[in-house]
């Protein structure tokens, strides 16, 4: 049963209804729009895969520039991956009410933060430290 109410830090006003619909349609539609560009990304992959790049009939520039395109398809679909599962991620935490929690410290993230980044799962501090490391 999700939790009615999300957290907030102590000097900001809580969410609204709106608000909180807000970010959920927002994520729900990262969702739809990650798995599609995700299924473009696995055919045109799958594409550069079947072309391969062994060179046979081909000068080294063309070996080269097939390497280097299948090389950025598959940076761009695991990218794209991590973006998916951060977005799964967020939407289970608005379901089981741990939304806008920190998953380090515990405290609020902050509804700033989660406003221009709702797949946040660290508030600001515990995220500098984690960048420091």
């Amino acid at each position: 049963m999700p939790k009615s109410t999300l957290a907030v830090r102590s000097d900001e006003d809580p969410w609204t209804s709106e608000e909180s619909a807000e970010v959920r349609s927002e994520l729900e539609a990262d969702l739809v729009r990650l798995r599609k560009e995700l299924d473009l990304s696995a055919k045109e992959l799958q594409d550069l895969l079947r072309d391969g790049v062994d060179g046979a009939g081909n000068d080294q520039a063309d070996v080269g520039s097939k390497g280097l395109e299948r090389d950025a398809e598959m940076s761009l679909a695991a990218n794209q991956r991590e973006l998916l599962m951060q977005t799964e991620r967020a939407l289970q935490r608005l379901d089981q009410g741990t939304y806008g929690l920190c998953e380090i410290c515990g405290e609020a993230i902050g509804k700033l933060r989660l406003q221009a980044f709702p797949r946040a799962t660290l508030c600001k501090e515990c995220k500098q430290r984690e960048e420091r490391r």
